[in-house]
């Protein structure tokens, strides 16, 4: 047996909607390279049927995950981190060969990425005490503001961060409520199409994160104008016009928009990526007065 070669087992790079991985239902695929231009694999070409598709389970999932506790979204984004944790040299590979970087820069790049995980997990239950609470009213009132959900986010990842700038756009998005399609970069959607493994096997219900491979430039136009999506980030949307295209298609149905900006995602966030994508619910309640005495009870 030690005379036989071993065929190699390359790996098949599927798409990841609605908890399934599906191949492109157009058949079509890409070659994807490292930074010295040798073949890694075929990535799916993602057509504006696939697009489609992941918008509808993104909706699905979004009535019982944006009513899920703050504290079990907590738990399942922390799970995330546990499993990225346990496949951290599979992302250190990745990492490497599609940014040209060393194994050790590549492994700083995906810890910092699994600790990103941990760091909105924590959010999850706090972020409503940041932005909500009572407001001054001049009357016998309760006036209280709470944030909801926005609804189904379309995601274009950065290009050229796959996995930390990748990471720092899904997950406070998920964080508050909010279910993503996310369209993958185009030069190096291999670590996007590997966490959607993670995702699958981590107690995030189908639907929540949809995993899109291809072209922004082909899909974006498509998700952009769905009137079924609520919000747009154009973190990834760099090429030529793209961005501002797809800020006129969003306006149809006055979806929230991200525009791009000059970032560097090794630094803290902020909590401006989740607040992005939130709407605020304002409730006004009696608080009981009796009469002009100002009595209450």
């Amino acid at each position: 047996m030690s005379d036989v070669t071993r065929l190699g087992v390359f790996k098949t790079y599927k798409l990841y909607v609605g908890g399934k991985f599906p191949r492109s239902e157009s058949g079509r695929v890409y070659e994807v390279t490292d930074s010295k231009g040798k073949w890694l694999a075929n990535a799916p070409l993602s057509s504006r049927k696939d697009a489609r598709d992941a918008v509808v389970a993104a909706r699905k999932a979004f009535g019982g995950w944006a009513g899920a506790t703050a504290y079990n979204r907590g738990q399942i984004l922390y799970r995330v981190a546990e499993m990225l944790e346990g496949r951290r040299d599979q992302f250190v590979r990745e990492v490497a060969e599609a940014e040209g970087l060393s194994k050790s820069k590549a492994a700083v790049v995906v810890d910092a990425a699994i600790d990103r995980w941990v760091w909105y997990a924590g959010w999850t239950d706090k972020i409503a005490q940041v932005v909500g609470g009572a407001n001054p009213v001049a009357g016998p009132y309760f006036n209280l503001s709470s944030p909801e959900p926005t609804g189904v986010v379309t995601v274009i990842a950065p290009q050229d961060s796959s996995f930390l700038g990748l990471v720092s756009v899904i997950a406070p998005v998920i964080a508050t409520g909010n279910t993503a399609v996310v369209i993958a970069s185009e030069k190096y959607p291999l670590p996007a199409l590997s966490l959607g493994e993670v995702l699958a096997t981590s107690d995030l219900p189908g639907g929540v994160v949809n995993i899109l491979s291809g072209r922004a430039s082909e899909m974006g136009p498509h998700l952009a104008a769905h009137q079924d999506v609520n919000a747009i980030d154009l973190t990834g949307a760099t090429e030529g016009d793209l961005a501002r295209d797809l800020e006129i298609a969003a306006a149809d149905n006055l979806k929230r928009v991200l525009r791009p900006r000059t970032e560097d995602f090794a630094e803290s966030p902020g909590t401006d990526r989740m607040t992005a994508f939130l709407e605020t619910k304002t409730v006004w309640h009696p608080t009981g007065s009796l009469g002009a005495s100002g009595s209450s009870y």
